[in-house]
């Protein structure tokens, strides 16, 4: 699948654009905030459907954020791309209550992947967005998943494989998404 990145990500309506954006950004801190401490909560009782029903639930809403965001963006927004990450998630869900029975070190790399796959895909979103304003934090936080999947995927080869990293990436990536929605604020409230 390509993206298409004709138009530079350019936004027909800025002003609704940003105040879509914004009240999405402060959901997924929310979302991203509850979740990690229901993981912190339920990790220690592995194996449960409790935390596979976790695990699957953040790629999840992470398909449904993709497709408000599809929504608010218009038609010149960064479609392609967000249509990538809309399978990706969904092959992340998948994959997660696939290999979930088969330990811990399967669930990184499955997550590991898609945080490599999906910080490019953020990345990019962010940088066709850079003229909204707000995306600094966007830019960084998709780095930051790409270098954050890598380490997933090394420490699953390693002896001391858990979820707690997965607790500090949700938590760090809703500490960006905050940051981003209240920039995003300042620029709606400009208007």
């Amino acid at each position: 699948m390509s993206i298409d990145a004709t138009g530079a990500g350019a936004i027909a309506d800025p002003f609704s654009s940003a105040a879509g954006l914004r009240d999405l950004y402060y959901a997924r801190f929310g979302f991203a905030a509850v979740w990690a401490v229901f993981i912190a909560l339920a990790a220690p009782a592995l194996p449960s459907a409790g935390v596979v029903a976790l695990l699957v639930i953040y790629p999840l809403f992470d398909v449904a954020a993709a497709v408000i965001d599809y929504r608010v963006s218009g038609t010149d927004g960064p479609r392609g791309a967000l249509y990538v990450n809309m399978v990706l998630s969904l092959a992340a869900a998948a994959g997660l209550g696939a290999v979930f029975a088969s330990g811990i070190s399967n669930v990184l790399r499955v997550w590991g992947v898609w945080a490599i796959t999906a910080g490019i895909v953020q990345l990019l979103v962010a940088i066709l967005r850079y003229r909204l304003g707000g995306q600094w934090a966007m830019i960084l936080s998709g780095g930051i998943s790409v270098l954050a999947g890598g380490s997933f995927i090394l420490q699953a080869s390693g002896p001391n494989a858990s979820l707690g990293q997965v607790v500090g990436y949700a938590t760090v990536g809703g500490i960006f998404f905050l940051i981003s929605a209240i920039r995003l604020h300042r620029v709606v409230k400009a208007q």
